[in-house]
């Protein structure tokens, strides 16, 4: 384990302006680490600073993870009763049944549903991207489920179905894209946090939680917004991309529980917490999200009606 002084961060509690930089800086380290480049040297200086983004990454992956050790001490290891735990955290997990849903899909004016899905859209780090990352020497049974699942992301080889490209339309669509000054800390937080986990062997196992979290609850929230765009005259085009995430990873949820996380902790009973840390702390990190939005979304309609 690291042992650095730089670490020191961990015992500090940041301002929202010092979390706010930090993320943007993480951001900016994430668009450096996966774009490919056709640069072939690496300065002294720049490796340098890599490195320092990397301890400020890894403070942050670890100031995360403090709060989780009590609940994951109770994790079930018994595969069985695992994935029970697992599916429960579709009702019960943070941010589950957040009023900002049935308000997008009821209430929300178009400009309100604009800026929600720019702040969606900055926090999205690409899920195909991360699936193909965390499949990296990962068991058989289980990389052959993420494969399928990479699969339908990729629109199973047509260009009009990949899930990637429709998010873009419906950016384009809508118009949604937010300046960087105007994105919240949080959604930057949540596709920082996802890149972490994912890039890094050493979270590999808790990224397989993370990603099996999305897949798990994601189909809910999709309805809502779907429902959302419909009654604000959106065509079924444009909100394709949520209306397919409504749908398909109901599918997608069921495969993963059932081929990915029940062999491997079948396999190693050790697997289980890891894969719960995973999940938590994504499900956390979408409940600071909704709460946040909720704060700045609600305030605006408050003082719309002043």
């Amino acid at each position: 384990m690291i042992s650095s002084p730089r670490f020191a961060l961990v015992a500090q509690t940041f301002d929202r302006d010092v979390e706010l930089s930090l993320h943007r800086r993480l951001a900016r380290r994430n668009e450096l680490r996966f774009r490919p480049t056709f640069e072939g040297d690496l300065s002294l200086d720049a490796l340098d600073e890599e490195m320092a983004d990397r301890l400020a990454e890894e403070s942050f992956i670890r100031r995360a993870r403090v709060p989780l050790a009590r609940p994951l001490a109770s994790v079930p290891q018994d595969p069985d009763a695992f994935v029970a735990w697992f599916e429960g955290l579709a009702e019960r997990g943070p941010g589950q049944g957040d009023p900002l849903f049935p308000w997008l899909a009821e209430e929300a004016t178009l400009e309100q549903m604009r800026w929600f899905l720019g702040q969606e859209v900055a926090g999205e780090a690409g899920f195909e991207d991360l699936l193909a990352l965390t499949q990296l020497k990962m068991p058989v049974t289980a990389k052959l489920e993420m494969a399928r699942n990479f699969w339908d992301e990729m629109g199973q080889g047509h260009e009009v179905g990949m899930h990637g490209p429709l998010l873009t339309r419906l950016a384009d669509d809508l118009n949604v894209q937010v300046p960087v000054e105007q994105i919240l800390t949080e959604p930057l937080c949540l596709a920082n946090l996802l890149s972490a986990l994912a890039w890094n062997r050493r979270y590999a196992y808790q990224s397989l939680g993370a990603l099996g979290a999305i897949e798990l609850t994601a189909p809910g929230r999709a309805k809502f917004v779907n429902a959302g765009l419909r009654r604000l005259g959106c065509p079924p085009e444009t909100r394709k991309y949520f209306a397919l995430h409504a749908t398909l990873d109901v599918k997608h949820a069921a495969s993963w529980n059932r081929e990915v996380l029940r062999p491997m902790v079948a396999a190693e009973p050790r697997c289980a917490r890891v894969f719960a840390e995973g999940a938590l702390l994504r499900l956390h990190a979408g409940a600071d999200c909704f709460s946040a939005y909720r704060a700045h979304l609600w305030q605006t309609s408050a003082l719309a009606c002043a």
